[in-house]
Parts: C-alpha cells; sequence; structure tokens
C-alpha cells in the first residue's frame, strides 16, 4: 500500500470519526442527557490534531493515536453498559481500532521517505 493510498484512507476515517462523534454528542446534548457545551467539549481534543492529518504530517499522525483512545474507551464502555447504542457504540470502537493501527503505520512510512527519524547519538559525545 502506498502512502498516499494509505493517507487518503485515515484522512477520510478520521473525518468521518469526526462527524459521527459530533453528531453523537450533540444529538445527546440536545435530549438534554447532559449540557450542549458539556458534549461539545467532548468535541474539542479531536479538533487539535485536525490541520496536521489533513495535511498528512506524520508527526501530527503519531501523536493522534494518543488522543483517539480516549474516544476508544468511549466506545468500550458504551458497548458495555448499553444496549440502546450498541450499533453507535460498535462502530466508534471498530473505526477507532482501524485508525489505531493506520496513524502510526503511515506516519512511520512516510516519515522514512521524507528521511526523518530519532538522531543517533555519536560515539563521542
Amino acid at each position: 500500500m502506498t502512502t498516499h493510498t494509505l493517507f487518503q484512507l485515515c484522512r477520510v476515517g478520521y473525518v468521518s470519526l469526526l462527524m459521527l462523534l459530533t453528531g453523537w454528542f450533540i444529538q445527546q446534548g440536545m435530549t438534554g442527557e447532559y449540557s450542549l457545551a458539556f458534549n461539545l467539549l467532548w468535541i474539542a481534543p479531536l479538533l487539535l490534531p485536525i490541520k496536521g492529518i489533513l495535511t498528512g504530517k506524520p508527526y501530527t499522525y503519531a501523536w493522534a493515536s494518543f488522543i483517539l483512545c480516549l474516544y476508544l474507551l468511549h466506545g468500550l464502555t458504551l458497548l458495555y453498559v448499553t444496549e440502546d447504542a450498541f450499533y453507535f457504540a460498535l462502530i466508534e470502537s471498530v473505526l477507532i481500532s482501524a485508525l489505531l493501527v493506520a496513524f502510526p503505520f503511515y506516519a512511520r512510512l512516510r516519515g522514512r521517505e521524507l528521511g526523518l527519524g530519532l538522531k543517533k547519538k555519536s560515539k563521542d559525545e
């Protein structure tokens, strides 16, 4: 798989996740279970890496996985505790799991293409 194809898949997956969760949390806010402001706070962490993800920066893809872990916990918890939102939680968990594999893979491949990486210490230092 080329990095361009992987980049497109990651980007589409991330935007899909953002739209899915935004719709879910806004709907939860409108039904009155929680305040709309509280539910919008759930979306804020997803917006932090959006620029780097849309432009394809490997470093952003590397650290954005940490943010996705929070939402994976949300999805897995929903799978366990509710029957009403089972399919939503299943879709959320599967999508995030796929992104948790694809993001580091893209970061590694694209980083190699660009010659990025950790600098090795020289022996005389």
